[in-house]
């Protein structure tokens, strides 16, 4: 039962009142049942069946005394009645009816009687019937006219979706590390709880914080943790939804946005994706009268304008700082900024635990190792990582996720789900061999490469073979030493086929493309070259809307060239130091060759193994250089702090091709 306005009124779904949709539903129904019980009903209740005789036959009963009844209608000439027998009959007769043949009945001693029907409901009820139907079909269409109506007048009302305290909730507890994050997140959530604790010291709270963070790192699920921390209205939109194909209607939208926030203050406003209307204004095409400028104009003015939001925190997130409009980053409008990097080691751990938290692990799982060998992957990446070893354990018939189950996942993520299929000439599975085996033998001896983890002639994605490292640790700068070590080991496939087989194949294509990359960075943006000394001239990023369209080169010819010498003479000299390298282990690379062509994949253990001993003694005194042995291992360690490298003699200035060793 429903109470308003001091009337009481049942509906059918308890003390709740019905949707509009429901109403709507039921009183069209009981317009159809009202209707077809006006024409249903009375037949249901016409008692006996009628009998229809000729009006002579009547007249000739009525003389036999066979007629009991008579009543007759003067209007259409309609005869009814009942016969002796208890049948009820009908017969037509002339309109008005014969004086002498109501005599004869009369005479035939049958009951006459007299039926005129002139009320209200004989003559109008047809007519009221086909009116209450056409009625209700006009209020029926107005309606859905109406509702059509509003749908176009709504067309700037914000998308923002209003999240209550009994919505079901993310807390921080269920994002796991970042905790300098949430601690600085937490604070607007504690401000907004209890506002008098910071206005005492006179702190005022920023009014808009920015999550800056590469995509898959957490920063919607932080916005979600927020607003289930809150207990406060927490609105959240995409920055999408602002755009229509009216023009105005995005800075309608956030007119809408924020008075709604306003009224219902404090409250938090999230919008994701912010750098889809945050742009730079004033590039490209459009103008000054560009929707998206529009939009964003609306909003600098809501934030900090002539009547700035008063209790209404902004949370944005954007994965592209650097195209935002320099006035939305602004002190009074985003005061705050929180970078959500990549998750380092010590916080994969217990986001790859809270992920397999409701998951049947085997006892030999290690997720400290698992966690090491995942550098680079974000939250989201993680996740995926556990859902696919639990997929991969479904594959297999197993009840627990294993071991082997995430080393799948983990191979099926990076380097990509194996080409079965695939068939390979036996001289082509040589050649990859010799190629995976001279990038994991100079990653094995090379000092600064990362350590070796596995080496596989099996295809996988658009690689033929793949040869896996894994960092120590994670690293934050990279050191000139490390940089050239990974050139050189890229450089390992095709100086071993080159000492092989005296010729190149495409298969170092990937190899060339990353190394020439590398090395163009080194010289021209993080000044390892002498020649060029201590300058950066920076990289031509892709031209997007927010940046300018005319990219300038702000170099001469005469300094392109020289970085392009540069390079060439960088990536030269690795060439020349991975054919040493390799000429001193020819034993050791056709050891691994052996080994891959037999097993077709093998561990970084097992390589070393076979690396030493054609060498004839350990590569590195210490320790193996190697991800098993990283197992526990510190940065203190021996292993982090590397063997003696192999020192082969410097190359000479200026490239000259190598003299191939006889084979």
């Amino acid at each position: 039962m429903n109470e308003k306005n001091g009337f009481k009124r049942f509906m059918p779904g308890g003390d709740k009142p019905m949707a509009p949709e429901a109403r709507r539903r039921a009183v069209t129904f009981a317009i159809v049942a009202f209707v077809l019980g006006i024409l249903v009903i009375p037949s249901l209740f016409s008692g006996k069946s009628v009998k229809t005789i000729s009006y002579s036959t009547l007249i000739h009963d009525a003389r036999t005394q066979r007629v009991l009844s008579a009543s007759i209608n003067n209007s259409n000439g309609v005869i009814t009645g009942q016969l002796t027998d208890g049948t009820n009959y009908t017969a037509n007769g002339p309109a008005p009816a014969l004086t002498d043949e109501v005599n004869t009945l009369k005479g035939a001693n049958v009951n006459v009687t007299f039926a005129n029907p002139s009320g209200f409901a004989s003559t109008f009820l047809p007519y009221l019937i086909w009116i209450l139907i056409f009625g209700g079909f006009m209020v029926f269409a107005s309606r859905q006219a109406k509702g059509q109506m509003n749908g176009m007048m709504s067309v700037g009302r914000s998308k923002a979706k209003q999240f209550n305290q009994d919505r079901p909730k993310t807390t921080f507890a269920d994002v796991a590390g970042y905790f300098g994050v949430k601690q600085e997140i937490s604070e607007v959530v504690e401000f907004l709880k209890t506002p008098a604790r910071y206005k005492e010291i006179g702190a005022l709270i920023p009014k808009g914080i920015l999550l800056v963070g590469p995509p898959g790192t957490g920063k919607t699920m932080l916005a979600r943790a927020v607003a289930g921390e809150a207990g406060v209205p927490f609105f959240s939109v995409s920055g999408s939804d602002f755009m229509e194909m009216f023009v105005g209607v995005g800075a309608s939208r956030v007119r809408d946005l924020f008075s709604t926030a306003r009224k219902q203050a404090p409250a938090i406003v999230f919008i994701d994706e912010i750098d889809s209307i945050g742009r730079k204004r004033g590039a490209g095409v459009g103008g000054g009268h560009d929707e998206r400028e529009q939009t964003l104009n609306q909003m600098l003015s809501e934030m900090d304008g002539f009547d700035p939001a008063e209790g209404v925190v902004v949370i944005a997130a954007t994965n592209r700082p650097d195209v935002l409009d320099p006035a939305l980053l602004r002190p009074g409008r985003f005061d705050r900024q929180i970078v959500v990097p990549l998750p380092d080691l010590e916080e994969r751990l217990p986001i790859l635990l809270v992920h397999s938290k409701n998951k049947p692990l085997d006892p030999s799982v290690d997720m400290m190792m698992v966690a090491r060998g995942t550098p680079g992957m974000s939250g989201a990446d993680l996740a995926n990582l556990v859902n696919e070893a639990a997929l991969h354990a479904v594959r297999r018939h197993s009840e627990t996720i294993g071991m082997e189950d995430f080393e799948s996942a983990r191979d099926r993520v990076m380097m990509g789900q194996e080409r079965d299929t695939m068939v390979l000439k036996d001289d082509e599975r040589e050649r990859i061999a010799f190629h995976e085996s001279g990038h994991a033998l100079l990653a094995y001896v090379l000092d600064k490469t990362d350590p070796l983890h596995k080496i596989t002639i099996i295809p996988r994605g658009m690689a033929l073979g793949v040869t896996m490292t894994l960092p120590e640790e994670d690293r934050h700068i990279m050191a000139r030493q490390h940089l050239e070590d990974s050139l050189c080991m890229r450089m390992g496939g095709r100086v071993a086929e080159l000492l092989v087989y005296g010729d190149l194949s495409t298969g170092a294509a990937d190899d060339l493309q990353r190394n020439t990359e590398l090395a163009r960075r080194m010289v021209r943006e993080w000044g390892m070259s002498k020649e060029i000394g201590p300058m950066a001239w920076g990289s031509n990023n892709q031209v997007f809307l927010g940046e300018d369209l005319m990219h300038t080169r702000d170099y001469s010819d005469h300094t392109s060239q020289v970085i392009d010498d540069e390079v060439e003479r960088i990536l030269r000299e690795q060439e020349t130091r991975a054919i040493e390298v390799l000429t001193l282990h020819r034993r050791g690379l056709e050891s691994l060759t052996r080994s891959l062509l037999e097993h077709e994949t093998i561990d970084g253990e097992t390589a070393a193994r076979l690396i030493d001993e054609a060498h004839g003694e350990p590569v590195h005194p210490e320790g193996n250089k190697t991800v098993s042995a990283l197992v526990g291992v510190g940065s203190n360690s021996a292993i982090s702090r590397g063997a003696k490298p192999i020192n082969p003699a410097a190359p000479t200035p200026g490239w000259q091709p190598p003299t191939l060793p006889a084979v």
